[in-house]
């Protein structure tokens, strides 16, 4: 009802207010007034006249559809109109559903769940709007300036990320790294002990099991030969009729090259013609081999024909595209010399030997004045007529000197070679080589001539000039090297060969003469004097043991090209590089010179004086060390080198006479009475020693003199006199720990305990930062029992000095020693995290690990600390555990030569060369240990300071410390 009273409506409209409606709603101006009607006094409705929007239905708002019945002219709705179901399950509704799903899908999820702090939401709120061009723009403005502050923070936040993952993973290490040592040992298994792990129950039965190997029976040729005489054209075999003879692995028979090009069957017409081709081959190589060798090998035939065949897929089938290609280039270009020299090489690699002859032969006679390919042809033919190609080749090519020379090459007997040689002299007498190879046959007299005349066809030569020179007397050769000057000036090595010959004769003052006038002839025409080479030549001198020449060359060229400022830094570089060659004088005369310019640079003499010290004699380096004292009084350690020298060498008068002038020029110097202490107490000289220090402690009191002062009277047994003296130089000096350690140290002789104890904590109050008095504490009371105190005395060590090694590994001993090994391991890992590169601690840590897990923090240990001599010398430790003595032996050479003051290094070097190492051996390690006379370690400490041994050398201290040593680890 509702829909006819609608469609009534409608036809009532007046047509002309719905055009007026219509053009109100489309101009936007005021609407155009109906006609008059009763109507016109009441309120219009906005909509009235107005066509129906597409897809109105009437009612369908109000649910007006209901009230339709069969009788009625249809349904309101449209039959294409949206199904409407309101009324139906949420999941089942079409309409409300889809247009509710659809605005979920345009709008954004601002939920707070999905809100952070610094991104905003996780989408863009304006992503509905437009993008424009000034949105383009700013984006990439954006992207500019992050990445710009992307790249400042790079290196600090790639760092701290890195540093987060190796905490991450050192607290958390993946299973990977926890069975890393077991994967690594699966490259020692062999494959017999792979084979005999027992396999996972099979529950397959007996026939899947065990299963039979196929039978493969080979196809007689007979079978082919019978279808090829029946005039079948079929030629192949099909793989799937069964017979498997043909897959049996013969050398060459599944060689792709044999293939039918386009299918993958076998052809077999080809299989025999490579068959006989092979053969063939052989044969002719045997036969008709460069050597004349006719006689086959019958063991070896077979291995060889093996090695003939193709190694690899298509050899067969390449070789013939490049025999037509080089045929191809033959014919086109038949005067290329390349091209038959390829074509010959082609065939002498597949074994055709003679069509390899033919063929260069055929390319001699299309080029004959290519040198090359007559050089092929001669190396191609056997002896005789290799003689005759060459006889052959001489006559087109008579200035060839290769030839020549092939041709003198080919002569077995010396009169033979010698005639060849002086037959092509006459032919090219401008030949250098020629020359050379000539008189390297001749005899030295013959030779002369030979050179004489050599010289005369070939004045530009150099080596010939020196080679005649040498063999000239005195006179004549100062006259060819003269004259060698004259037809070569620009060349260096004539003018150093000179000066060696008159060092050689005793001339030594014309040596001088001789390097500086080469320098200005050759200044004079146009050479540049390049300073590296001279040096090098000087080192060439040096080697030759011309050292007059070799130090000429030095004091010419040494400041060439070297700004004034550079020339010291230059100067010691150069010396070291010297020593690093061996050449020893030449460096000698870079100190000398470098003297001479600087005399007052303490560090030129040092340096001058450790060269003489290791490279040179005693006498050398006291004259070194008498000059340098004289240019330098007020250095110390150069008196003190000199004073030792004389010690060294059981002159002790005359180290008291050094001392006594350093004295002189350095007075109240502490060095230089400790030093002459020193000397008196090491030669039995006590009370000179006590007048010294008393002397000393008045006139230049410091906390060294009294220390020694203490420990001179501790040593000598006067336990008093010592503990007198120790308590008055706490007066003076109580924040110097070394004073509190010998205090407490005596009281621990003297089994004071509770003294000791006082003394510790007295030095500790004063010195809270001196990591040996914490941990000469902690000993007293671990040594007394008191194991929790000792704990204690540690924690508060770590409190106060943190990242502290040494007080982190006294920790995990501690706890070793006393049996606790778990809180042992966790100790350490709290140390490797606050010390992650002390390589004390990594060397701790390898041995701390069961056996098998050893070499894997071992691994690590090198991978934090790759250059530390504890963590080298644990390597060399595991290494001697594991029984491997030549690694053993090389990772202790490594350590002491990284650092030769590690004493443990030594002794337990030392230690091994006693147990697996010869004498000889063993005397070389002693005898480094003394020159590199080591001060620091712990076991090399333990024992060099104790009282007993303060008079005992350092290769006596070495071997006490080796018997002390238990190979435990």
């Amino acid at each position: 009802m509702a829909s006819a009273t609608a469609k009534q409506a409608s036809k009532t409209a007046p047509k002309t207010s719905a055009a007026g409606a219509g053009a109100a709603g489309v101009n936007g101006g005021p609407p155009i007034m109906p006609l008059a009607s009763p109507l016109m006094g009441k309120k219009k409705k906005p909509f009235l006249g107005m066509p129906a929007p597409l897809g109105y239905v009437p009612g369908l708002g109000r649910g007006a559809t209901g009230f339709t019945t069969r009788s009625d002219i249809g349904p309101a709705r449209d039959a294409n109109d949206p199904v409407d179901d309101r009324h139906a399950p949420p999941g089942k509704r079409t309409v409300g559903d889809q247009m509710k799903k659809n605005q979920d899908d345009d709008d954004e999820d601002l939920n707070d769940t999905n809100y952070d702090e610094f991104n905003g939401y996780a989408g863009s709120l304006f992503s509905s709007g437009p993008y424009e061009k000034d949105d383009e723009e700013a984006d990439a403005i954006y992207a500019a300036l992050d990445k710009r502050m992307d790249e400042r923070r790079k290196e600090r936040r790639e760092l701290r990320e890195k540093e987060e993952i190796e905490k991450y993973r050192m607290e958390r290490p993946k299973i990977q790294q926890q069975f890393s040592d077991l994967k690594r040992k699966l490259a020692e298994v062999s494959e017999e002990e792979w084979l005999s792990i027992p396999e996972v129950g099979d529950a397959r039965n007996k026939r899947q099991r065990n299963p039979r190997y196929e039978k493969l029976t080979p196809v007689p040729d007979s079978f082919f030969s019978k279808h090829l005489q029946t005039g079948e054209n079929h030629t192949t075999v099909d793989p799937l009729q069964g017979l498997g003879g043909l897959n049996t692995p013969y050398p060459g028979s599944m060689t792709p090259g044999l293939m039918t090009p386009g299918t993958g069957e076998l052809d077999m017409r080809k299989i025999g013609q490579a068959r006989n081709t092979l053969m063939d081959m052989r044969l002719s190589q045997v036969s008709d081999s460069v050597s004349g060798q006719t006689v086959v090998d019958p063991k070896g035939y077979l291995t060889d024909l093996n090695s003939m065949i193709p190694t690899h897929g298509g050899d067969i089938s390449d070789i013939k595209k490049a025999r037509l290609l080089l045929k191809s280039v033959r014919e086109t270009n038949p005067h290329h010399p390349p091209a038959w020299i390829a074509s010959a090489r082609l065939e002498e690699v597949t074994g055709k030997l003679q069509v390899a002859r033919n063929l260069i032969m055929k390319g001699t006679e299309m080029c004959p004045k290519s040198e090359d390919v007559w050089l092929e042809a001669a190396r191609l033919q056997p002896g005789d007529t290799a003689k005759a190609v060459v006889a052959q080749a001489v006559r087109h090519l008579p200035q060839s000197v290769r030839i020549y020379i092939r041709a003198a090459e080919l002569e077995t007997d010396v009169r033979a070679k010698k005639r060849v040689l002086r037959k092509a002299l006459e032919n090219v007498s401008k030949s250098v080589r020629l020359w050379k190879t000539a008189v390297e046959l001749e005899e030295p007299e013959d030779a002369r001539i030979m050179l004489s005349r050599a010289v005369e066809c070939c004045p530009t030569s150099v080596e010939l000039w020196l080679a005649l020179a040498r063999l000239e007397t005195y006179e004549n050769a100062r006259r060819v090297l003269n004259k060698a000057r004259e037809n070569i000036p620009t060349d260096r090595h004539i003018w150093i060969t000179a000066a060696k010959l008159e060092e050689a004769n005793g001339n030594t003052q014309m040596v001088d003469k001789i390097i500086d006038r080469a320098i200005t002839s050759l200044h004079a025409n146009g050479v540049e004097i390049n300073r590296e080479q001279w040096i090098q030549d000087a080192e060439e001198c040096d080697k030759a043991g011309s050292v007059a020449t070799c130090q000429a060359v030095i004091r010419a060229v040494i400041g060439i090209g070297i700004e004034e400022e550079d020339r010291k830094h230059t100067w010691m570089e150069d010396a070291e590089s010297c020593v690093a060659h061996g050449a020893l004088e030449c460096a000698r005369a870079i100190y000398a010179h470098a003297l001479q310019v600087f005399p007052s640079k303490k560090s030129v003499w040092l340096r001058a004086a450790y060269f003489e010290k290791n490279n040179g004699t005693r006498e050398s380096l006291e004259a070194l060390l008498q000059r340098a004292v004289a240019h330098c009084p007020k250095a110390e350690v150069l008196w003190l080198m000199g004073a030792k020298s004389k010690w060294l060498a059981e002159d002790v008068p005359a180290a008291r006479s050094i001392l006594a002038l350093a004295f002189q020029a350095n007075p109240n110097s502490e060095e230089i009475w400790l030093a002459a202490v020193k000397l008196e107490s090491e030669n039995n000289e006590y009370e000179r020693a006590r007048r010294l220090l008393a002397k000393a402690r008045s006139s230049a009191p410091t906390a060294r003199v009294f220390m020694k002062s203490v420990k001179l009277e501790w040593v000598l047994g006067n336990i008093e006199a010592a503990q007198e003296l120790c308590t008055e130089a706490l007066k003076h000096y109580e924040d110097f720990p070394k004073l509190w350690m010998m205090r407490g140290q005596i009281e621990e002789q003297c089994e004071n305990m509770d003294k000791a104890r006082e003394a510790y904590n007295q030095g500790l109050k004063k010195c809270p930062h001196s990591v040996a008095l914490w941990l000469l504490l902690s000993h007293l009371e671990e040594r007394v029992g008191q194991l929790t105190r000792a704990r204690a005395i540690l924690e508060k060590a770590r409190l106060k000095n943190p990242q502290s090694p040494e007080l982190w590994l006294e920790s995990v001993r501690l706890e070793f020693r006393a049996g606790l090994k778990n809180i042992a391991n966790t100790l350490m890992a709290k140390a490797l995290q606050e010390c992650p590169s002390s390589g004390i601690l990594w060397a701790e840590a390898v041995f701390l690990e069961a056996r098998p897990q050893r070499k894997t923090k071992s691994v690590d240990a090198l991978k934090k600390c790759e250059h530390d001599p504890h963590v080298l010398l644990a390597v060399a430790k595991l290494f001697w555990s594991e029984r491997k003595i030549t690694k053993a032996r090389e990772w202790f050479l490594k350590t002491v030569k990284i650092e030769p003051d590690l004493g443990d290094a030594w002794a337990l070097f030392y230690k091994f060369e006693l147990q697996h190492g010869t004498e000889e051996q063993q005397e070389e390690v002693r005898k480094r240990c003394e020159n590199a006379e080591p001060r620091h370690g712990e076991l090399w400490c333990a024992e060099s300071k104790h009282v007993l041994n303060w008079q005992k050398k350092t290769g006596e201290i070495l071997a006490l410390v080796a018997s002390k040593i238990k190979n435990t680890f």
